[in-house]
């Protein structure tokens, strides 16, 4: 009888609402919290690892780490443009308080230490997302800016963090490797995260002119912005022939053909005038890893049998 009640209060639509209500609360605490985006960047290494041929769960659980650190401090650095533009997730920031400052340094110190564990040549690609993100998010000296202050350089810094990580951490593992598909890596990760970066920039467009903070959309406007990005995003047309021709990703053409699609479908879908912007732009952009690492391990597994 109580496993009837239970199932009945599940289907109804009083069931249905308090299950939305668990998920969006769950949803929203894992986007504010980054661990939402430390889960993709996790995904990303390994997607990066398997164009390589090869596959290291430490690498990955460093990524989860740095990436959780790093944008971590930039969470707690940006409560003031955050209470204008994503007023939900500043107020999760500031209930957790502490906890989250510690969990943060403790995470990159974990980082640092299992890389250390690893072997000593992961310590320069580690380190290189703090530098850049602490010259991110906080402004060292009055007579120098925070690189999120410039217009243009915020973006280049936010995916030379990502790309060097997925280019270059995969690369401890491997005695040999080729110069051309380490450039074709390094491109793919810079561009997809530069794109994406700007797309952010797009829901912030509000809190960042209000606060003086001149991003690509607040200088070009909307319209231009998504010429701009769609015009990046087809780049990835002659990356697909090169690396045709150079024989590299052979196994995963199909599924990085599937990524440029779907980069054309999120820029139109979100640089529209007057479009609300909430948390579909984080599943939806953050979340592509999540399909492209599935499928990438379906399709090694079934080439490897």
């Amino acid at each position: 009888m109580q496993e009837d009640i239970l199932r009945i209060e599940a289907v109804s639509p009083l069931g249905r609402l308090r299950s939305y209500r668990i998920a969006n609360i769950l949803l929203e605490f894992l986007i504010s919290t980054s661990l939402f985006l430390a889960i993709n960047g996790s995904l990303k290494i390994f997607f990066s690892e398997t164009l390589y041929n090869m596959f290291a769960l430490s690498a990955i659980i460093i990524t989860f780490l740095i990436t959780f650190s790093t944008y971590g401090l930039n969470k707690l650095t940006d409560l003031n443009e955050d209470t204008i533009n994503l007023p939900e997730r500043a107020n999760t920031i500031k209930v957790l308080g502490q906890l989250f400052k510690y969990s943060v340094i403790f995470s990159y110190m974990l980082s640092i230490f299992l890389g250390f564990l690893v072997d000593i040549s992961t310590l320069p690609v580690l380190f290189f997302p703090l530098i850049l993100g602490t010259l991110y998010s906080l402004r060292l000296s009055r007579n120098v800016p925070r690189l999120k202050d410039i217009a243009g350089v915020k973006n280049i810094t936010i995916a030379l963090t990502w790309s060097v990580g997925s280019t270059f951490l995969p690369l401890v593992y491997l005695s040999e490797t080729k110069i051309m598909q380490i450039t074709l890596i390094f491109y793919l990760f810079f561009l997809k995260s530069y794109i994406n970066s700007i797309l952010f920039d797009v829901r912030d467009i509000k809190g960042d002119s209000d606060n003086g903070i001149r991003t690509i959309p607040v200088y070009l406007g909307i319209k231009k912005t998504r010429t701009f990005l769609l015009f990046l995003n087809t780049t990835f047309i002659p990356w697909l022939l090169t690396s045709y021709f150079q024989g590299f990703f052979s196994k995963y053409y199909s599924l990085l053909f599937f990524s440029v699609i779907y980069g054309y479908g999120y820029i139109l879908h979100f640089c529209r005038e007057g479009k609300k912007i909430g948390k579909s732009l984080d599943l939806l952009v953050d979340g592509e890893w999540i399909p492209i690492a599935f499928f990438a391990l379906v399709i090694s597994r079934t080439m490897h049998f």
